[in-house]
């Protein structure tokens, strides 16, 4: 079964439905008040035989990206199940397609989520990602919070 599910997002505050399954609900929304260009599709929507994720992310940063600090947050029922923080462009031997992106400039780009091989509890997932423009983690790229809920586990 083929699934793509494909979102433009250009207002602040308002959830989108990502994707819906029988076992997997995902939703977004910016966590900040700016208006933002942001298209993002995932495939497939499901956690059966524990798929990797395409994703696919088209995005026009509101700054220019030759430093990049990603913060990586995950709650389960509330409660904190991860907290990881990396950075992806420094300036130097970057390796990531968005380092060097200029403010305007439309970032195009495709990878794969591994994490879905995890066995996910059934439940409710809050998934946070903060862009951060410098390591003091002040001036923030852009905000995204994701609502995922596992309606039953993969088997």
């Amino acid at each position: 079964m083929f699934q793509l599910f494909f979102f433009v997002l250009f207002t602040p505050g308002l959830s989108k439905l990502l994707c819906t399954s029988s076992d997997l609900e995902i939703s977004y929304t910016f966590c900040d008040s700016v208006v933002q260009t942001f298209i993002f599709n995932i495939t497939p929507c499901t956690m059966v035989n524990k798929p990797i994720w395409n994703v696919a992310l088209t995005w026009i940063p509101r700054n220019d990206i030759t430093f990049l600090k990603v913060v990586f947050k995950v709650l389960y029922d509330g409660a904190k199940a991860l907290d990881w923080k990396e950075v992806l462009c420094s300036g130097a031997d970057d390796e990531y397609a968005v380092c060097g992106t200029l403010k305007g400039e439309t970032v195009a780009t495709t990878f794969d989520i591994k994490g879905a091989r995890t066995t996910f509890p059934q439940g409710k997932y809050t998934i946070i990602i903060h862009g951060f423009a410098d390591d003091s983690e002040k001036n923030m790229l852009v905000c995204l919070n994701f609502t995922m809920t596992v309606k039953q586990e993969a088997l």
